[in-house]
């Protein structure tokens, strides 16, 4: 089946900007496209939000597209129990959000700044999608850390209509798994006002100005004092340290080795070595810890 849409673009990881805003792609085992809000689920479907991985390579088991701009869900919906961002809210229309409570700006910066760690050009920005991000679930996806690092939940719909809720923290398992069933779509994410009112502090590092994310921190201290890290990108899924109050740096550092001890160790592959990893995720917990204390 040959598609040219909107929502066909450069693969996710290049720099597209010598290319068109769409392409043309061949999938050669794709024979149906329906909207997704008249479809019933069946093996070999697979639903398409922005398609920047989708089309990135071949899906020999996939027989049909499901379309979820069909559900017309609204990008973002601020309240005053927090923000909902459905999972076909791109990062381009996410990194453009300017709070209606001012107490919010902060969140909206670390938004900005985890939309920006993905690597891509404005034109992959304008058509990624949050859902798809947290569901292809690497290691460096920023929409995996900003969600776990705001206490996030993962709004999960099976065929059968049955809904449950998952912290985004514990939907990704692994390099490339998450705790989706077969057939199961994420519908949004929802953030807590208490997580996007509190203070925070981002790091990331790679190897190259332009390279996928080694080590990604965001520290945040609550109105209580409570102190949670997240880790991500470094580990092949989020670790979170909790404390209930600021933690010294050596308190933290002990916390993070126990979570590793526990079964998370150091990605080690072309982004970075593990034990670099291991030295770097170190050093931005100390800096990000230093500018909450600040």
């Amino acid at each position: 089946m040959r598609i040219r849409s909107r929502n066909i673009v450069a693969p996710a990881w290049g720099n597209d900007h010598e290319r068109g805003a769409s392409v043309l792609v061949d999938l050669n085992t794709v024979t149906g496209f329906a909207p997704a809000t008249d479809a019933t689920w069946r093996d070999g479907d697979a639903w398409l939000g922005g398609g920047t991985w989708l089309f990135s390579q071949p899906q020999p088991r996939v027989r049909r597209l499901l379309d979820l701009d069909a559900f017309g869900w609204a990008p973002l919906r601020e309240s005053a129990d927090g923000l909902t961002v459905a999972a076909t809210c791109t990062l381009a229309r996410l990194a453009s959000w300017r709070p209606a409570d001012p107490r919010l700006d902060g969140a909206a910066t670390l938004a900005r700044q985890c939309c920006h760690a993905l690597l891509g050009s404005f034109k992959v920005h304008n058509v990624a999608t949050v859902g798809g991000n947290i569901c292809l679930s690497l290691p460096a996806g920023p929409m995996t850390s900003l969600a776990a690092a705001l206490d996030g939940t993962a709004l999960l719909r099976a065929p059968d209509g049955t809904r449950r809720a998952v912290p985004v923290a514990a939907f990704v398992t692994g390099d490339g798994r998450n705790a989706l069933r077969p057939g199961e779509l994420l519908s949004h994410v929802s953030l807590p006002a208490a997580a996007l009112t509190a203070r925070t502090a981002f790091r990331q590092l790679s190897l190259s100005a332009v390279g996928r994310s080694a080590v990604l921190v965001i520290a945040r201290r609550d109105a209580g004092g409570g102190t949670v890290v997240t880790v991500t990108a470094s580990v092949p899924h989020p670790v979170q340290l909790r404390f209930p109050a600021p933690p010294a740096r050596a308190e933290a550092l002990a916390a993070l080795d126990a979570a590793l001890d526990a079964g998370s160790g150091y990605l080690d592959d072309v982004h970075g070595a593990g034990s670099w990893r291991a030295a770097m995720t170190r050093r931005l917990i100390t800096e990000a810890l230093g500018e909450l204390a600040r």
